[in-house]
């Protein structure tokens, strides 16, 4: 919100219909625009969906998949895996 989320919903919001739009943090404020909750309760609904969002990726992500996580702040550690070849693949 801090980066002008508001702004930008605004301006798109003749094509509130694309389904590219649909999604966490544009929906909520697609709503606010059109007078069908207040800007709080929009925020809310946002963190509560960011929540709920994060929380499918992370059960899909358990599942099985080779995924080879890393710490953001590591990066010759993502470097070298890269350059390793490593795709986890076999």
């Amino acid at each position: 919100m801090e980066q002008g989320l508001l702004e930008e919903v605004e301006g798109l919001l003749p094509w509130r219909h694309l389904n590219a739009l649909q999604t966490v943090g544009y929906t909520e404020l697609f709503d606010y625009l059109l007078g069908n909750c207040s800007l709080e309760a929009a925020v809310e609904e946002i963190k509560k969906n960011t929540r709920h969002y994060a929380k499918r990726q992370l059960t899909w992500f358990r599942k099985g998949i080779d995924v080879q996580w890393f710490s953001p702040q590591s990066d010759a550690a993502i470097i070298n895996y890269c350059q390793s070849g490593i795709t986890g693949k076999g």
